[in-house]
């Protein structure tokens, strides 16, 4: 999932400074795919999270629990105004060459529209400085609190 939203992050990048150029082209013609693909599997990893609940390591501090909830709750909220604005564009969705919504006849439903149009873009950015500060954080644990996170977020357990 890192590397997928370092792809979408590079993507929005490519789209606000290089706009209209063949990078941008390139990186935003997949921008809704890879987007679709992070939201499965984000669906995916909560489904396996409430599964094992029961066999989850204790959280780190408070502070780290509520960042991880944040963190998911921006994961979860981008990616559904998201959809939110492609229903109420009356345009379907396909990933991958796969339908996944279909597209209506008629006039767009504008609330969802706008709605998606500003806070898609809007909550991408503190989604954008969560994940850099969870990158940090895993660095600042390691050298100052001699915690071990990233074995523990690689599904090993701490030495």
């Amino acid at each position: 999932m890192a590397l997928l939203f370092v792809w979408q992050f590079t993507s929005v990048a490519a789209r606000v400074l290089f706009e209209d150029s063949a990078f941008d082209d390139f990186m935003w013609t997949w921008h809704r795919d890879v987007g679709v693909l992070l939201f499965t599997l984000l669906l995916m990893r909560g489904a396996w999270r409430l599964l094992n609940v029961s066999r989850r390591p204790t959280s780190v501090s408070v502070m780290a629990k509520l960042g991880h909830l944040l963190l998911y709750a921006l994961m979860l909220v981008v990616p559904l105004v998201a959809l939110l604005r492609q229903y109420g564009s009356g345009r379907s969705l396909s990933a991958f060459g796969i339908p996944l919504m279909p597209g209506f006849e008629g006039p767009e439903i504008e609330w969802m529209v706008a709605l998606g149009s500003i806070f898609h873009g809007l909550l991408g950015w503190p989604l954008l400085v969560l994940i850099l500060g969870h990158v940090a954080m895993v660095a600042i644990h390691r050298r100052y609190a001699h915690h071990d996170v990233l074995t523990r977020m690689a599904g090993s357990p701490s030495r």
